[in-house]
């Protein structure tokens, strides 16, 4: 005998619940079909009411309500960009301050969002679906060598050691137990070693529009393999996407990211895009101590003070500052354009951007140096 079909009116619901399962959530046999009993005693007329009814059956933990709600809205089509709650999206997206009337660079707008050759400073909302591809070969390495290689500090927490800073007073003081109270010896601890934060600049404006995908999924699997990776874009805003990223499937997670970010390949205000993560405490906490990595070409209009002053400041919270460029072509680059000449003394790295082979390599070779 077959085996008897579900109707198809729970599929969705059910496929909810196995869809919240791939991406780390514990849910148990139990509470789907509590969901489904629930959605079947409130009668829904809106999708509010299976959100409520999810939420209160499949219990998201509070500190991922917020992805909870992304795959919700995933699932169930809903078509704005739902990864937090309208607050949350407020506090995450930071538009730039406009300057002039900016007649003369929305032409220049229009025509950078075909070329992607030059440089504008106009805003222009552009909505962008990112593609999931797998990636290649060097994406696939940076996932399994990432925890291992990239660079760590030393914690707070402690583990025993042959040689260390502290004294294992537990266990010193267990052993001369069994050698009648004598000493023979000092056990020793030592602060664990953590993974050092790694906070991620993306340009997307139109100058980038050739490495905006590769770029976000090469975020993507930094965000994975990092619980303390944040991931930030440029443009003529500064959006958060972390919080999307954190989706295990890279279809998801860019879906969601794409529907977040509203100024692909617009204009470039780096410096003063800068300028606003270091304004918002919250953001700027995230740059202290940490590797801090800005993939952009430096392709800056008019006034290169602000983006000068942003990097310098910038440079004293980072442990290390490398600026990743697609124009340098090799180790022995040296800066052509004005703006990269004048952020060249506060970043300790200007090296290749232009592939993922180049970028993954300099990710792993970051353990060894020092900071500057």
């Amino acid at each position: 005998m077959s085996e008897p079909r579900l109707p198809n009116a729970v599929v969705i619901f059910i496929s909810f619940a196995a869809l919240l399962r791939r991406n780390g959530f514990a849910i148990a046999p139990e509470q789907t079909t509590s969901f489904l009993e629930a959605i079947a005693l409130l009668g829904p007329t809106s999708l509010d009411d299976i959100r409520r009814a999810g939420a209160a059956t499949l219990a998201p933990p509070p500190e991922r309500r917020a992805t909870y709600n992304l795959l919700f809205d995933i699932h169930f089509g809903v078509t704005e960009a739902a990864a937090l709650s309208e607050s949350d999206q407020r506090d995450d997206i930071v538009r730039l301050q406009e300057e002039g009337d900016g007649a003369v660079d929305r032409d220049l707008a229009e025509e950078q969002n075909e070329s992607g050759l030059a440089a504008t400073r106009a805003e222009a909302l552009v909505a962008r679906r990112l593609a999931g591809s797998t990636g290649g070969n060097a994406l696939q390495r940076l996932a399994r060598q990432a925890r291992a290689t990239l660079p760590k500090r030393r914690g707070h927490r402690r583990m025993r050691a042959r040689q260390g800073g502290f004294v294992d007073l537990r266990r010193t003081l267990r052993e001369s137990v069994r050698h009648d109270g004598k000493v023979l010896s000092l056990r020793r601890l030592r602060r664990r070693p953590r993974l050092r934060r790694l906070l991620l600049l993306i340009d997307v404006s139109g100058s980038m529009k050739a490495r905006t995908e590769d770029n976000m999924r090469l975020a993507h699997v930094l965000v994975q393999a990092i619980p303390q990776a944040e991931v930030f874009t440029l443009g003529t805003r500064l959006t958060r996407v972390t919080p999307p990223l954190r989706l295990k499937r890279r279809e998801q997670a860019l879906l969601a990211a794409s529907h977040l970010v509203s100024d692909w390949d617009g204009g470039t205000r780096i410096g003063e895009a800068l300028q606003a993560f270091l304004a918002v405490p919250r953001f700027s906490t995230y740059a202290r101590g940490a590797s801090v990595l800005v993939i952009s070409d430096g392709l800056e209009r008019g006034d290169h003070q602000a983006l000068r002053d942003a990097v310098w400041k910038l440079s004293l919270r980072a442990w290390r500052l490398s600026w990743l460029t697609p124009l340098a072509t090799g180790p022995g680059f040296k800066p052509q354009t004005a703006a990269l000449q004048a952020i060249a003394p506060f970043v300790d790295d200007i090296v290749p951007g232009g592939s993922d082979e180049a970028i993954v390599a300099h990710l792993l070779s970051l353990a060894p140096r020092r900071a500057a």
